[in-house]
């Protein structure tokens, strides 16, 4: 533990989504602009900052045991993230926890780190580097473009944890694009709660860029970091009409022809019970026209299957949905009450066996068509990003491709490239997920 005179030492867990990836890497920064070194033990940590999750059940029992671990082993704790904007029940479980914030709390964090451990002033150790503390690797990074959300969907209760929509200033975000190109990044993930929603709570308003105006907008920010040299991925994409603007610019090749938009269901009254906007037919006239348009998209969703009230005959409809539409990257859930969401006020829950039944139909079939539209690309040429090199190659994904969530391509004859490297790769094979290529000669 610490001793006079030693340098302020902090341990740091990092649990949860993107979002609170890049709220773990703001605070880390701080620390580490402050003169805070960072520590991947707990016995060397002066004191522990946990940052949680508290979206659904089984985040909330892994933050809560996350806890204890740091207080067990260290024994100070400073807890921060989704689980703190959840009343007391941090306290009420670990009562002697030395600090509780909400999410995106960087100055109430580093008012409680100030208060239980002091930095010394240092001004060699005052230095970080320009794109701050990072926890992803050198060559890609998340930026998050605006915290909460003005929705009120009734299975969430994300506008609780973290307010209402607020959008950065559009030319602190370029600017910070702009030093994480610097200093290596080849992948841009842009990511928020509804990042199609940028700028609307500012009326879109004009903000500058190096001296240039640019308008506070989605379709407009991924247009100027289209034109960084980097690849730009847009997650978590609400279904707007003007979501049809970016498209074009995937075709030319600005931004990463891939789609990251949650439809959550197909069914028109499940829609209306979630609060989501629902119209399946206008949807897959749409994707039809997006594929149009830029024939190499790659479309992600994701989709909650035995919510209140669903029916066998709706959830066939979803399956229907995601056969037409030919989604290539899913992600399915069963509908979990969350404390404080809406949805648990709702009649007819439905049975868990029923929901894990219809789960398992659902991914069945989405493995189905991944296998299908893998296979396609087989003798194709395309280009992957390396994320890792062996002595059995090398593994990188594809602009099909965002890190851990989706597939991977598996570069046979890699062994001398470079984590970070662009390469040519031709196809070879290809399974349920994922691709199998050799460099293209």
């Amino acid at each position: 533990m610490k001793t006079k005179g030693k340098t302020p030492t902090v341990g740091f867990v990092s649990l949860g989504c993107p979002k609170a990836t890049v709220d773990s890497e703001h605070i880390l920064t701080r620390l580490r602009a402050e003169g805070y070194l960072i520590s991947g033990s707990y016995q060397e940590a002066d004191l522990v900052v946990v940052n949680t999750c508290g979206f659904i059940d089984s985040a909330v029992a892994e933050s809560l045991d996350a806890i204890g671990e740091a207080l067990q082993e260290n024994g100070k704790v400073i807890v921060t993230g989704c689980l703190g904007a959840k009343g007391d029940v941090v306290q009420q479980a670990h009562p002697k926890v030395l600090a509780v914030t909400g999410p995106h709390a960087t100055d109430e964090v580093m008012e409680a780190v100030h208060a239980h451990l002091p930095r010394l002033h240092d001004p060699y150790t005052d230095l970080v580097p320009a794109q701050g503390i990072r926890l992803t690797p050198k060559h890609y990074a998340y930026v998050k473009i605006s915290e909460g959300c003005n929705h009120s969907c009734t299975f969430c209760i994300i506008p609780s944890l973290r307010g209402p929509l607020v959008s950065r200033p559009v030319g602190e975000v370029m600017l910070e694009a702009e030093k994480l190109i610097e200093s290596g990044v080849k992948e841009l993930l842009v990511i928020s709660q509804d990042t199609s929603a940028y700028g609307v709570d500012v009326k879109y308003r004009t903000g500058f860029w190096g001296g240039r105006p640019l308008k506070t907008r989605m379709t407009e920010l991924a247009s100027a970091m289209g034109g960084l040299g980097a690849w730009v991925r847009l997650h978590y994409v609400y279904p707007y009409p003007h979501v049809d603007e970016v498209i074009p610019l995937m075709a030319e090749g600005k931004i990463l022809p891939y789609l990251d938009i949650p439809f959550q269901h197909a069914n028109q009254r499940i829609l209306k019970l979630m609060k989501r906007p629902g119209n399946s037919d206008n949807v897959l006239a749409r994707i039809k026209q997006w594929r149009e348009t830029c024939p190499d998209l790659t479309l992600r969703s994701t989709f909650i299957v035995g919510f209140p009230g669903e029916t066998e005959e709706e959830f066939e409809e979803l399956l229907d949905f995601v056969e037409e539409a030919q989604i290539d990257r899913l992600g399915a859930f069963a509908y979990s009450p969350v404390e404080g969401a809406a949805a648990n006020e709702l009649p007819d829950h439905i049975p868990p066996e029923v929901q894990q039944e219809r789960l398992a139909r659902l991914m069945m079939l989405q493995e189905e068509i991944s296998e299908e539209r893998l296979k396609r690309k087989i003798g194709k040429t395309i280009t992957a990003l390396v994320d890792e090199v062996d002595e059995e190659g090398a593994i990188a994904r594809s602009s099909a491709d965002a890190p851990e969530i989706d597939g991977l391509v598996y570069i046979e004859d890699g062994q001398d490239l470079q984590v970070g490297d662009l390469v040519e790769v031709k196809v070879t094979d290809s399974d349920t997920h994922d691709l199998w290529a050799q460099l293209a000669k």
